[in-house]
């Protein structure tokens, strides 16, 4: 097999939203379901797309509490 047939071959999955973790997890189950993979290496992947979705997770929590953040210390400037 040369170089070039396996740059061809080569898959990714993107994982940076909650949408696009849900459907990764989407289409490893269909490779499964269809013979394209085996179930050891979609239960790797799957471990994957579990830590990819908690690391999105926090990242959303991080930005949301940072934005409340900014909204109480405004509160307080508007109080004083």
């Amino acid at each position: 097999m040369k170089v070039g047939d396996l740059m061809a071959r080569r898959k990714t999955l993107k994982l940076s939203t909650p949408e696009e973790v849900r459907k990764a997890i989407s289409r490893i189950a269909n490779m499964v379901l269809n013979g394209e993979i085996d179930p050891k290496a979609a239960n790797t992947l799957l471990y994957a797309c579990n830590a990819a979705l908690s690391a999105v997770r926090t990242d959303e929590y991080r930005r949301k509490v940072e934005e409340l953040e900014i909204l109480l210390m405004d509160q307080e400037k508007a109080g004083e």
